[in-house]
């Protein structure tokens, strides 16, 4: 196989009818580090918004247990990419989200921004530092996934295109991103969790390297001190190096899913997907996002 017959197979694909399909050859072949860095990054992002971060914070989620809510997060998205949303996995992901976020009352303001970050995130750090940026039918193909899944979950009004999922994500962070105390506890613990991945003396490093890959209004809302414009462009460099490297291997023959990603630490004698996730008191604890009617269906 060469380098580039994955992409020849995707766009002879129909990215209406065959959306899952090309978006999981995108994920498990051509960019499976890129997806697991971008999407990190996403749900990292809704923490600047105070009314997730203040909640992630008063739930503990995000502070005490966080490896758990990393992985189960990371697990029940992965189940529906990998076996598709018509199978018993994927309606059992979907059935084990909507509970956990059923004990919250959430806008569709809010969850269309998370959902807005799953398709806009990868798509901005792949044409950045993937080894190669992604086709119009992986776009197309990711938007289609996304506003499947958020049918799923009750969400109205998604948007319809690659363009109107970015102008909602640009516009939405430029209304609510502030700063907010329990917000920073959240993503500090976040940034500890990145850095416990790897051995200790690495932590300050790592740190700082994250936060050279955030972008501006990120560091203004948590009040981080940005690194230093040197640094910035070398860990940017070296991201991009990487995936200049990748370029000039060969393709990946097996799928490689985010359960078998080296972060996934809480699971080591395997999962059940329907154990998954928390099972919060209604009102109390458990979903990332609190919002505001008591007959919402889904968070």
């Amino acid at each position: 196989m060469k380098r580039f017959s994955r992409l020849e197979q995707i766009r002879r694909m129909d990215p209406y009818e065959e959306a899952t399909e090309i978006y999981r050859l995108s994920v498990a072949y051509e960019f499976p580090w890129d997806f697991t860095r971008a999407l990190e990054l996403a749900l990292y992002r809704t923490y600047a918004v105070p009314g997730i971060g203040r909640l992630l914070a008063r739930t503990a989620e995000l502070t005490d247990r966080t490896q758990k809510r990393y992985d189960d997060t990371s697990l029940l998205l992965d189940a529906i990419v990998e076996h598709g949303f018509g199978s018993d996995q994927g309606r059992t992901a979907i059935r084990r989200i909507n509970q956990m976020h059923r004990s919250y009352d959430i806008s569709d303001d809010d969850m269309r921004y998370v959902l807005c970050t799953f398709v806009v995130m990868p798509k901005r750090w792949i044409d950045a530092y993937g080894w190669r940026r992604m086709s119009r039918h992986e776009i197309v193909a990711s938007v289609v996934h996304y506003r499947t899944l958020g049918r799923h979950m009750g969400i109205k009004e998604i948007p319809e295109t690659y363009e109107e999922f970015e102008s909602c994500l640009d516009s939405y962070e430029a209304a609510h991103f502030a700063w907010d105390e329990d917000a920073r506890r959240v993503s500090d613990a976040t940034l500890r969790l990145m850095a416990s991945w790897y051995p200790g003396p690495l932590a300050p490093l790592l740190r700082t390297t994250t936060l050279a890959l955030l972008d501006d209004s990120l560091l203004h809302a948590f009040r981080y001190t940005p690194p230093s414009a040197t640094t910035r462009a070398w860990v940017r460099r070296a991201v991009r190096l990487r995936g200049r490297a990748v370029r000039l291997l060969p393709p990946r023959r097996t799928p490689h899913f985010a359960r078998q990603n080296r972060e996934i630490k809480g699971y080591p004698y395997g999962y059940r997907i329907a154990d998954l996730g928390t099972r919060p008191v209604p009102g109390v604890r458990g979903c990332p996002v609190r919002h505001a009617a008591p007959d919402a269906r889904a968070g």
